[in-house]
């Protein structure tokens, strides 16, 4: 607040941070507040909304927990989401090391070029150059055939499909934590490392990583919150098998039209999604703080 108002005086801060007040209240407490109000209440006509039965209850939540179908779902969805997380961890480390360490000025220009411009299209459109790389006769299948690898078309829509389409998705919210933090690094440290005889495994669990641990968790926060959230990919490329927790909450609101059940699946989402990431703050022993930088 101090560094604001040096920079920019009194008047023109104030505005600036009543502006952020209006936009945080407007955007995202009152739809949250809402939300809650939504799943406290039940499913009524519009003839008993403020009668004696619209009242605040647990029973749009008590329900999630004694569907099983659903529950099972929703954990699934929370496993699955951590494994997307873990996953695009271990795509996204080697390059960003590379990235930050390894590669020229001119190099990293490049690669950063690439890794970048398919995010120019929107997510369903790359969701969709997904589906099609993916299909029963598409390009993939057709060039293991090729190659002799399969004999015959393997269907990959449903939870590998899913898992290849997020990771791609959210590779850029992996990538750039890490390679920011990564840079932060003295090169001269690793080479120390490995001048006194550490191997390249002790150099990163003992050395990059540790430095890079912030970069690493912010990645994971943010691939994990936006995996569990995610509903393109696992409508599209997802089977009945491998549906998302995201699905049952849309069909909720826009097919069952329950909108009080749907806001109840999506607060407990929200929730547990919270609880976890918190957690793994924890673990990491990463503020939230280290997170906004």
């Amino acid at each position: 607040m101090g560094d604001l108002k040096n920079r920019f005086g009194p008047g023109l801060s104030t505005i600036f941070l009543a502006l952020v007040g209006l936009w945080l209240a407007g955007m995202v407490l009152a739809p949250n507040l809402m939300m809650i109000d939504y799943a406290l209440r039940p499913n009524l006509p519009p003839s008993a909304i403020g009668g004696p039965d619209d009242g605040w209850s647990l029973a749009n939540i008590l329900y999630l927990a004694g569907e099983p179908t659903h529950r099972s779902i929703f954990f699934k969805t929370i496993c699955a989401s951590g494994l997307v997380a873990g996953v695009t961890f271990l795509v996204c480390y080697p390059i960003a090391f590379w990235l930050a360490q390894r590669a020229t000025t001119g190099q990293a220009a490049v690669a950063m070029l690439l890794i970048i411009i398919p995010f120019f299209i929107n997510e369903v459109l790359r969701t969709l150059a997904w589906f099609i790389i993916l299909a029963y006769r598409g390009p993939l299948n057709s060039v293991l055939m090729d190659i002799g690898l399969i004999g015959a078309p393997i269907r990959w829509q449903g939870d590998g499909g899913v898992l290849a389409a997020m990771v791609y998705a959210y590779i850029l919210f992996m990538l750039f934590p890490i390679y920011n933090a990564i840079e932060s690094l003295e090169k001269a440290q690793v080479e120390a490392a490995r001048d006194l005889g550490a191997s390249t495994w002790r150099i990163h669990t003992r050395v990059v990583i540790p430095h890079a641990k912030a970069g690493i968790a912010t990645g994971f926060v943010f691939t994990f919150m936006l995996a569990a959230g995610s509903y393109v990919a696992p409508a599209l490329l997802g089977s009945p098998g491998s549906r998302w927790f995201t699905e049952i909450i849309y069909n909720w609101f826009f097919e069952g039209g329950d909108w009080n059940r749907g806001a109840a699946y999506a607060l407990v989402l929200l929730v547990l999604c919270l609880a976890v990431v918190l957690a793994t703050l924890k673990l990491a022993r990463v503020n939230l703080t280290d997170v906004a930088k």
